[in-house]
């Protein structure tokens, strides 16, 4: 076994941090895995398999297409992070379909033995009960987005978002890739064209700048009062 289909790729795994080595042995000895290239369906709305998914290296993109051909898109997996522990847990079909964005190795657990490492790791439960309450939290933000907001609100909704996801230091923050216009699209369900047409006013006010392969936010901070005031929310502590 190569060291990344190891305990050793595991360790990464930000769920299972903290576990000794011999129980990352036994897990690993237990997953089924893949390597696949960029591009690659994963797995695929309403199918019935109930494994939780563990992704080593590389970046996918938790995604459904509907009836329409249209993509809404949820979030992106980076490496470290897991999912599918839905249909592990209430043993119900997909929710959304998963494609690689990069080439990616990817460790599956079956169901049987993640609930027995629910059972036997009291802190890998609270993890996930935890990574469960940010889901729905995020998911009934989005909602009140689509909802309440505009389209031009809700591509500064999405891009405070991504620069909070990314890291925000010295008021700026630095989304490298920078997103497509149509990825953006996907996220707050609009078309390219209308997401280009407010991504160009940010850039004429000085919100915005092309560096190269990054979008660069130059005032998070205003950003930030922008999306609060449409929210209705309380202005949070400014950016450091």
């Amino acid at each position: 076994m190569s060291p990344d289909r190891s305990s050793l790729g595991l360790q990464h795994i930000m769920l299972l941090a903290g576990l000794s080595r011999e129980r990352l042995d036994q897990l690993a000895r237990r997953c089924l895995w893949q390597t696949l290239p960029a591009g690659k369906p994963l797995l695929l709305r309403s199918e019935r398999k109930s494994d939780v998914f563990f992704l080593v290296s590389g970046r996918l993109r938790v995604t459904i297409y509907a009836a329409n051909g249209r993509q809404v898109t949820f979030r992106d997996s980076l490496e470290g992070e897991h999912f599918g522990e839905l249909a592990a847990i209430d043993g119900q079909s997909r929710s959304a379909d998963v494609v690689t964005l990069t080439p990616s190795v990817v460790a599956s657990l079956d169901r049987t033995a993640f609930l027995g490492l629910l059972r036997d790791e009291p802190v890998v439960a609270e993890r996930v009960m935890r990574s469960l309450a940010a889901l729905v939290r995020q998911l009934s933000e989005r909602v009140i987005d689509l909802s309440t907001l505009g389209v031009q609100n809700r591509v500064h909704a999405e891009l405070l978002r991504l620069a909070q996801a990314a890291g925000i230091e010295g008021n700026c923050a630095r989304l490298e890739p920078a997103p497509t216009h149509a990825e953006l699209a996907n996220q707050i369900s609009t078309n390219r064209e209308q997401v280009t047409r407010e991504l160009n006013a940010l850039r004429r006010e000085g919100l915005l700048a092309k560096e190269g392969r990054a979008l660069v936010l130059t005032d998070a901070q205003r950003l930030v009062r922008m999306v609060e005031e449409v929210r209705g929310a309380p202005e949070p502590t400014p950016c450091r």
